[in-house]
């Protein structure tokens, strides 16, 4: 009988269906900033992001120890096999885990901070990072070994979706109250509109009736707030943490998709992003994870809506200064409309904001570097300038000046090495102040190009089509011979932007190898006009055809047919169409590949004109994730292929069609 207790017992399959997100998986994340001004709980909130770091620095050098080890056992692999030494090193999500349990409980002091469920949560993000250097992707390529990471890298704190299968189930941060109660407390029961004050009040948990069950979260209906429950060992009862909803013009229908049906809440992961001005150099955030699509303005909608209407076909060319896009009608027919182009381009105030931007960063760089030489004067010797001042005062018999920022070369060896690391250099206060200020600014105007491209991508759609052609070229290239020119045209992230607003209105931006076309020496009636990348202007001899070669080439995508659209090898110009067209449209064709036909409407003042704009933020600006198979969003960008020289060129068949 004793023996038969003693046996381990196992759970049975699970009877009930496996529960599958809506919407085919989409999930869309809201940044919801969090309004934490006492100090003890932005104390609190601190600790919880030390100890999180420290589990997490713990487990990543467990796990480069263990990878280490798995490929130093080279024979080993060879004779029982890769999976059976990962199992032996404990080389998987499970053991990870483990680790991470492990360091909690002997430390002691992480319990009163951080619980087992964030832990874990912790490493299966360092899982994800390991097995991404284990196993190669569907392209064979391999991530680097992992690697530890600084503490001012360290922004999220992953959480575990709740449960929609049990009721009232979360993970470890779950988001309390609702909309209708946010709104009520801070209009004074509906008086006036939505006024929250900066130091926005901690909702306290609700008292239960004597004679009945007490109240908990679950309860809760007033305001909205981030409620974590805190360590194992914390006696100091839950981290509530209030929560700030956008309030801006025209953000009240956003906030209603997201936030008004809290059976579509998710899971929470706490994000902290740097800011100089914020108490201790950080305001934090909740990610939202939605289940459904993200908020799309009404306007938007209608716009991809006709756009999806619209029966033409198009080419994009994309290039260091400019981004040009031609389109005509598919048919081909005078009576369906006529071509249109449109060049994409820096107008004069865009360039002076450029430059007084960079203006300004030019003056942060300096002072960084005049704080880091003062702050390790003996790392650095004298510039000519100050050693001849020097040398004068010996001359004449004065004492010495004390030099503070020294303007010479940092002591080196004879190898050119430096004799102390950078690393190493004491910082100064000022010195930390001045480059979170810098890393806030340049993530301000990274935003803003976003929105800027955003914007112009919808322009685009709307004037010629959600069908698009443009040149597999691999912007790394380019940036490599233009890198600060590419900065500010920001090509790349146009023709991205492009992308998902094609997808967004069922279309698709199809991408076509340069070898088997070169747009930019072919001419509309299929002669070969040979160019450098000086020449500008296209003139060719044979039919008479003058124009932008950046049009010309945008023209000529439009004319693109693939024996295979997902191949971009298998894509060749169908000249024949491209004649057909030069005849049939004429003067109108000449007209819009000698200057753009459809300019820009975003105005000087409009937001996001400028590709770095000021910014001026309250909260964060809406975030929106299209489809996902997990449920965490942070899988790294898929590494695409750039399509090459092709094996094979298939015939020009007037008869194929670019679907």
């Amino acid at each position: 009988m004793q023996a038969a207790q003693a046996q381990r017992k196992f759970r049975g399959k699970n009877k009930a269906p496996k529960w599958k997100k809506p919407d085919d998986g989409q999930v869309s994340v809201m940044v919801l900033p969090l309004a934490v001004t006492d100090p003890a709980e932005l104390a609190r909130l601190e600790k919880l992001f030390g100890s999180m770091w420290s589990i997490k620095r713990a487990v990543q050098r467990d796990a480069r120890a263990k990878i280490d080890a798995y490929w130093a056992a080279k024979h080993v692999r060879e004779e029982h096999g890769a999976k059976a030494v990962r199992q032996r090193l404990g080389l998987s999500r499970e053991a990870l885990e483990r680790c991470a349990y492990k360091h909690l409980e002997d430390s002691g002091h992480l319990k009163h901070h951080a619980s087992k469920a964030l832990a874990m949560h912790m490493a299966d993000v360092v899982w994800n990072s390991v097995q991404r250097h284990l196993f190669p992707d569907s392209t064979g390529h391999r991530f680097g070994r992992p690697k530890t990471g600084r503490w001012h890298d360290f922004t999220r704190i992953p959480d575990r979706a709740r449960s929609h299968t049990t009721e009232r189930k979360w993970e470890t941060f779950r988001l309390v109250g609702t909309l209708h109660g946010h709104v009520m407390a801070y209009t004074d029961g509906g008086q006036h509109t939505v006024q929250q004050p900066r130091r926005m009040p901690v909702p306290a948990a609700l008292s239960g009736k004597p004679g009945t069950r007490k109240a908990t979260w679950w309860d809760q209906t007033g305001p909205l707030a981030v409620v974590f429950a805190g360590g194992p060992d914390s006696g100091r009862g839950d981290l509530v943490l209030p929560v700030r909803i956008p309030q801006q013009p025209g953000q009240w229908a956003r906030v209603e998709h997201f936030l008004t049906n809290p059976g579509r809440w998710h899971k929470v992961d706490l994000v902290r992003r740097r800011k100089a001005s914020a108490p201790g150099g950080w305001v934090y955030e909740a990610h939202l994870m939605i289940l459904g699509p993200g908020y799309t303005a009404p306007a938007v909608r209608q716009m991809r809506q006709q756009a999806a209407a619209l029966n033409r076909i198009g080419g994009v060319d994309g290039n260091v200064s400019n981004v040009s896009v031609v389109s005509l009608p598919a048919g081909l027919n005078p009576a369906d409309g006529v071509p249109a182009s449109t060049e994409i381009t820096l107008s004069p105030q865009e360039q002076a904001l450029l430059e007084r931007e960079a203006k300004k960063r030019r003056g942060r760089a300096r002072a960084l570097e005049r704080s880091r030489r003062a702050t390790n004067a003996a790392q650095y010797g004298l510039s000519k300038k100050q050693a001849r001042r020097a040398e004068s005062r010996a001359a004449k018999g004065l004492t010495p000046k004390q030099v503070t920022v020294p303007g010479g070369a940092r002591a080196a060896r004879v190898d050119g090495v430096p004799k102390q690391a950078f690393r190493r250099d004491r910082l100064s206060t000022r010195y930390r102040d001045l480059r979170a200020r810098q890393a806030e600014a340049a993530a301000s105007a990274a935003e803003h190009r976003s929105h800027r491209a955003r914007l112009i991508a919808r322009q685009v759609i709307a004037a010629h089509g959600p069908v698009l052609v443009v040149e597999d070229c691999d912007i790394r290239t380019w940036y490599r011979l233009w890198g600060k020119r590419l900065s500010q045209t920001t090509p790349g992230l146009l023709i991205s932007a492009l992308d998902r607003e094609c997808q967004a209105s069922g279309g698709r931006l199809v991408r076509a190898s340069t070898w088997s076309t070169a747009l930019s020496q072919h001419c509309l009636c299929g002669e070969r006009v040979s160019k450098t990348l000086r020449d500008r202007e296209h003139k060719c001899i044979a039919c008479g055809l003058t124009g932008k070669r950046d049009l010309v080439s945008a023209a000529l995508a439009a004319f693109v047919r693939f024996a295979d659209v997902d191949d971009p090898k298998t894509a060749y110009l169908d000249t024949t169409a491209s004649r057909h067209a030069q005849n049939t449209y004429a003067e109108a064709l000449e007209e819009a590949l000698r200057e753009s036909t459809a300019p820009s409407q975003i105005t000087v003042r409009g937001a996001g004109h400028a590709a770095v704009p000021r910014q001026r933020r309250g909260t964060s600006a809406p975030r929106t994730a299209g489809q996902r198979s997990r449920a965490t969003p942070d899988e790294t960008r898929p590494k695409r292929d750039h399509a090459g020289k092709p094996g094979h060129r298939p015939g020009c068949n007037p008869q194929l069609t670019l679907w």
